[in-house]
């Protein structure tokens, strides 16, 4: 019979120590180089047992810190909805209450970009027009738990204070505020979200397996014209996150000026 693969080997050892209560839950474990060294294997290997452990919820990766002992796996809404402020009488939590929610982020921009063709589309552009382009990194309690990349024409925004989204006066504003200032009225947001695989490279930065399940949010912004002013994509883990969306329904009857309704109404 064929020799089972050592990585197979090293996670099933590691799980067996995991179920035995050798690290309690939120513990770092030790670095895959130890690891290898204990298990007589080499890094490549213990990386693999790792990821393999991380793709079955045990384990999560922080990066840029290490590997942890995951708790029992909870989906945490993350909720999607327009002016939650002021949205009396919703079920859902105000965002000071919402469990889990992004409380920092990290951020990288580039400009002059050149778009691709289906960031071009998206945009109503040229492919290779200049774009400015912003990677983000969400976090909650130092966690990630959402990745974003924005996309911007710089026809747009370039040679103005806000050509950079986060920087200049209206850093961290949002694109709404911001085009405002430039006198671009946004009208619409529109929302596809589709289910997807996450990559290598979502998976390092996210603490998830590759090719574990994210829903995949492709977001694009426009101003009263119809015109794409922005485009983004957005990642969300789906074991971790339940994406729930909120409309709010306009109350057409008049009011008078203390907020009451003036008319009355049938049932």
């Amino acid at each position: 019979m064929p020799r089972e693969a050592p990585y197979l080997a090293v996670s099933d050892a590691l799980r067996a120590r995991i179920r035995a209560g050798e690290w309690e839950v939120g513990a770092r474990l030790p670095s895959r180089m130890r690891l290898a060294a204990e298990y007589g294997v080499g890094r490549n290997v213990t990386q693999r047992a790792v990821e393999r452990l991380i793709t079955e919820g045990l384990l999560e990766g922080r990066t840029g810190s290490g590997t942890y002992l995951s708790a029992p796996g909870e989906r945490l809404p993350m909720i999607r909805s327009r002016h939650r402020e002021h949205r009396a009488g919703s079920p859902l939590p105000t965002p000071s209450e919402e469990r889990g929610r992004a409380d920092s982020w990290d951020t990288h921009s580039l400009v002059r970009v050149p778009a691709t063709e289906d960031v071009a589309e998206r945009l109503a552009i040229s492919p290779g027009d200049p774009c400015v382009t912003t990677r983000y990194e969400f976090l909650a309690d130092g966690r990630p738990v959402q990745l974003s990349r924005s996309w911007e024409p710089m026809a747009i925004t370039g040679g103005t204070s806000v050509v950079l989204p986060e920087a200049g006066p209206l850093a961290g504003r949002g694109v709404v505020e911001r085009m405002r200032s430039i006198g671009v009225a946004v009208r619409a947001v529109v929302e596809q979200p589709r289910p997807a695989r996450a990559t290598r490279e979502q998976a390092h930065l996210l603490g998830i397996g590759p090719g574990d399940l994210v829903l995949r949010i492709e977001r694009t912004i426009y101003d009263t014209g119809g015109r794409p002013v922005e485009t983004a994509d957005i990642v969300v883990p789906d074991g971790r996150r339940q994406v729930v969306y909120e409309f709010a329904v306009d109350d057409p009857s008049p009011r008078d000026p203390a907020g009451r309704r003036t008319t009355t109404e049938s049932r």
